[in-house]
């Protein structure tokens, strides 16, 4: 069995794991697009995206459209976090940051740098 002890000497860390997932969601909760006014003639058009494409040239809507669609539950590595404190007899590792996923969820956890290895 795979225990905190096995991280000793460890200073920076990859933490991977998926992240929480969202259902289907609007370009404003999906991107943080800020939407249309409230007011000044907006009818029902407050979280929609706006316009999506171009009038002649092209006349298609380009690849890579950020649209509405399925939210989360992806697989992120946070990259570098510092491990703060390492308790073998309670078998933890804290690290410095937020970690992707759930509470409660599976991570993977690789080394990047140990305290013995050259700058």
């Amino acid at each position: 069995m795979l225990t905190a002890a096995e991280f000793e000497g460890a200073r920076q860390v990859d933490v991977r794991g998926i992240t929480k997932g969202k259902g289907f969601a609007g370009v404003v909760k999906r991107y943080d697009f800020h939407g249309a006014p409230a007011s000044h003639g907006a009818h029902k058009n407050h979280r929609r995206a706006g316009s999506i494409g171009m009038s002649a040239t092209p006349s298609r809507v380009l690849k890579g459209m950020r649209m509405p669609g399925h939210a989360g539950n992806d697989r992120r590595t946070v990259k570098n976090m510092d491990v703060v404190k390492l308790d073998p007899e309670e078998n933890l590792l804290l690290v410095s940051g937020g970690v992707p996923g759930p509470t409660g969820g599976f991570l993977s956890v690789h080394v990047v740098k140990r305290e013995t290895e050259q700058q």
